[in-house]
């Protein structure tokens, strides 16, 4: 069951069609019948889980204790510095009984952040060209230094050999059909029950499915508090504008596509801090002073009328789940 053997020499296909882009919040993620072969252009600075590993396959009467797995996003390079304003990387970690092996899986960007939260501009390309795929990687070992020493690593629950053969057909459907990562959760404003307009799609998301895929299979978790981080923009309700064809095909609409071009252009890698700033100045002007943003979401567009505060880091507590199925003991 090999998560890194995932690349198809095709596009992908809708599952059921295509889905009218009508009044429905939030906008709901679409999955796909199969995993695109990526562009070449496409390079990430860090290989894509490089000592990744096949799932095993556990023996039914195993018991295996789960472990919850946060460290600060790149902690690796800088240490805790992305700690102290909360941006945290999830993962979940695993430890056999039968032969002491530990392992750890996670979810996270083919080719880092920033490929999948603003798009290249090509030359001779009229479209924005998205780096935006993410996939779930599992390798042995947990790297016990790197969740302890700025992060967290504790057990949460035990499970048997059977529910984590069961979690792993899962967690390969998964990831074969939810293949783009999506940064931004987009909401009405910071109430806590104001509407949601699209849910991000990351790591965190990743770790909340799992944990509810073994709740439902009856594992039974401690009642401790989890946090997870999200990057919240602040809209009135989104406009759709339409996907890749219809705004920058031939027949498309050129006097947006041209403001889509430009809207993402100060987003683009900086080589100097003189551009750093005069790009920083024009990110300002267009979304905070004029409230405008374009986000990409299941690789359609939409026009976001932006409005205060803007953006905000949360570091939110999301309990862990309580399953569907009757519990079982280990």
């Amino acid at each position: 069951l090999s998560l890194l053997v995932l690349l198809a020499p095709w596009g992908p296909r809708v599952s059921g069609g295509l889905r009218s882009p009508r009044r429905r919040w939030p906008v709901p993620y679409r999955r796909f019948d199969f995993r695109p072969k990526t562009d070449p252009y496409c390079q990430a600075r860090y290989t894509f889980c490089p000592t990744g590993s096949a799932i095993p396959a556990m023996k039914e009467e195993d018991v295996i204790e789960v472990y919850r797995l946060q460290a600060p996003v790149w902690e690796f390079k800088y240490g805790d510095l992305l700690g102290h304003l909360k941006i945290m990387h999830d993962a979940v970690g695993f430890k056999s009984s039968l032969t002491g092996k530990n392992y750890t899986m996670e979810w996270y960007e083919l080719f880092q952040l920033g490929n999948c939260t603003f798009p290249h501009l090509r030359p001779g390309m009229n479209a924005p060209f998205w780096c935006n795929q993410g996939a779930a990687c599992f390798y042995e070992g947990i790297d016990d230094a790197h969740w302890k020493a700025n992060g967290t690593l504790v057990h949460v629950t035990t499970i048997s050999g059977t529910m984590f053969n069961e979690m792993a057909q899962w967690v390969k459907y998964d990831n074969e059909t939810g293949i783009y990562y999506e940064t931004w959760t987009v909401q009405a404003s910071p109430d806590k029950n104001s509407t949601v307009w699209f849910d991000s799609y990351e790591c965190s998301k990743f770790i909340l499915r799992t944990y509810q895929k073994l709740a439902d299979l009856g594992a039974v978790f401690k009642k401790i508090q989890t946090n997870y981080t999200s990057i919240i923009l602040f809209s009135g309700e989104p406009v759709y504008l339409g996907n890749e064809t219809s705004i920058f095909g031939p027949q498309g609409n050129k006097t947006l596509a041209a403001a889509i071009r430009d809207f993402y252009n100060p987003f683009k890698p900086h080589q100097t801090v003189r551009e750093f700033f005069v790009d920083l100045f024009k990110i300002i002007d267009r979304v905070i002073l004029n409230h405008q943003f374009y986000l990409f979401y299941n690789l359609e567009y939409w026009f976001l009328p932006m409005k205060s505060p803007y953006l905000k880091i949360i570091y939110e507590e999301v309990p862990l789940p309580v399953g569907s199925k009757a519990s079982f003991g280990v």
